[in-house]
């Protein structure tokens, strides 16, 4: 992936009081609602509400803003609907469009701008859904809808598309989208714009741990993708050559971390916040070790002009369980690529 910062988009309309709202579910939702709006290319001015009950993504508000939004964003307290959708807002920032909250007021509002912005491996899945010659229902992979949430899905689809054709649909990320997929998306008028995190690269650095090794944590054990015991072994096999700060992933669970926290090799780091906004301060003295996810392609993006190694590993064969799809594993392997090579 061409890791060089995008130009700023061009802005779809010319008025001075273009507005945009934002219905934010996740910490990497949220980043990438922020680094959209910092190139002026979407809205000048940005409502934004979170989703409540989520603690990683309360931490994740508080520390954005206690270092400064940037200009024309406004957090609002959070919410539990995105009713933020409900206004007569000239472009929405779509971080979840599998939700179905999200689906219904998609299909309640006017015409107006799209911009998805990332929502991890989502955001790649929900590319390829709507590049298909025909319109399918917009579902998450691994998940079995009813037949009233396929209808919703395919009405989705059906809306996002005729805004792609129309030049309203933009999805904005800092994922190495395959070039075939690229070229899908341009054929049916999804435009993509590439960024580099910016506007976080331009904040404060932050404090870095003690600890030169950084081994990021998984969700894939807690989501049934991965067995345990071979997913620990990994991360001991770390902390048996130098001390370890383990960087956990914000679902993960008792099972990796109760033994994670008893081994006196390991630091469990435990502020709460996304890797892409905790670990900007690492330099090039440290070393990132991750299995395949999103957050190997921020970091590489945050920390390369830094030295900072990261690096993803493969999983093997073995340690996947019934659950992992053949398609979720390929999929997955657009993250493992040699850290030299995505500078």
């Amino acid at each position: 992936m061409n890791n060089k910062a995008a130009s700023a988009p061009a802005p779809h309309r010319t008025d001075h009081l273009v507005a945009a709202a934002a219905w934010v579910e996740t910490p990497l939702q949220l980043l990438s609602v922020l680094e959209a709006h910092h190139t002026g290319g979407f809205a000048r001015h940005t409502r934004v509400l979170p989703r409540s009950g989520s603690g990683a993504l309360d931490a994740t508000v508080a520390a954005v803003t206690a270092a400064g939004l940037p200009d024309g964003v406004d957090v609002l307290p959070s919410g539990t609907t995105p009713t933020l959708y409900r206004e007569n807002t000239d472009t929405w920032f779509v971080g979840d469009a599998f939700s179905g909250q999200v689906q219904r007021a998609l299909l309640r509002g006017g015409v107006r701008e799209y911009v998805v912005v990332d929502d991890g491996l989502a955001t790649v899945h929900l590319l390829r859904l709507l590049t298909r010659r025909v319109a399918v229902p917009l579902e998450r992979a691994r998940v079995r809808s009813t037949p009233a949430r396929l209808a919703l899905g395919l009405a989705t689809a059906v809306r996002l598309r005729a805004a792609a054709r129309a030049g309203r649909l933009t999805v904005f990320t800092v994922l190495p989208l395959p070039d075939g997929l690229r070229r899908d998306a341009a054929a049916v008028g999804i435009r993509v714009v590439e960024h580099d995190f910016a506007w976080l690269r331009a904040l404060p650095g932050a404090a870095a741990p003690a600890e030169n090794r950084v081994v990021l944590g998984s969700a894939m054990v807690r989501d049934g993708l991965l067995h345990a015991g071979p997913y620990l072994d990994w991360v001991l096999g770390h902390a048996s050559d130098e001390p370890v700060v383990y960087y956990p992933h914000r679902r993960e669970d008792a099972r990796t971390l109760e033994p994670l926290n008893a081994d006196p090799r390991i630091r469990v780091a435990s502020h709460g916040l996304p890797a892409e906004l905790g670990l900007r301060g690492l330099r090039d003295r440290h070393r990132v070790v991750s299995l395949p996810s999103t957050a190997v392609t921020s970091l590489r993006v945050l920390l390369g002009r830094h030295g900072v190694a990261v690096e993803a590993a493969e999983v093997p064969e073995s340690w996947w369980t019934g659950q992992a799809a053949p398609g979720l594993r390929a999929h997955l392997s657009i993250f493992v690529t040699d850290e030299k090579d995505s500078r």
